[in-house]
Formats: C-alpha cells, structure tokens, sequence
C-alpha cells in the first residue's frame, strides 16, 4: 500500500470519533429527558449541566473532524 491509500484508511478511522460524539450527545439528553421525567424541580440545573457536556463530547467530534481535514489536505 502506498501512503496516499494509508492516509484515506486513516481518515476513515477519524469517523469514530465523530461517531462517538453523536452517540455521547444522543445519551446525554435521553439521560436529561430521564432526570427531568422523575423530578422537574431539578430541569434548570441539569438542563445546564446536560449543555456543558454535550458541548464538551461535541468539542471532541470536532477535534476528530479536524484532524480528518488536516490528513486529507496534507
């Protein structure tokens, strides 16, 4: 195999980590929608701590894509 060939494999594998950001957001908020459901006192702060961390596992899809960008272009 050549090297332009090992580069696409590479950025193929790059899709797992946007993969697990989707799956990581798609738990986030069925776990808030949980949480809410039995006690809607709490929604405000766990509405906000369930944005914090979906920003954060989003951050890492982002930093994946990125990656894939730059192995693409490079």
């Amino acid at each position: 195999m050549d090297l332009v060939s090992l580069k696409f494999i590479a950025v193929g594998f790059m899709a797992f980590g946007m993969l697990g950001a989707a799956l990581g957001v798609g738990n986030i908020f069925s776990s808030l929608l949980g949480s809410v459901a039995r006690n809607p006192s709490a929604g405000d702060q766990l509405q906000r701590m369930a944005f914090i961390g979906a920003g954060l596992a989003e951050a890492m899809g982002l930093f994946s894509f990125v990656i894939a960008i730059l192995l693409i272009f490079s």
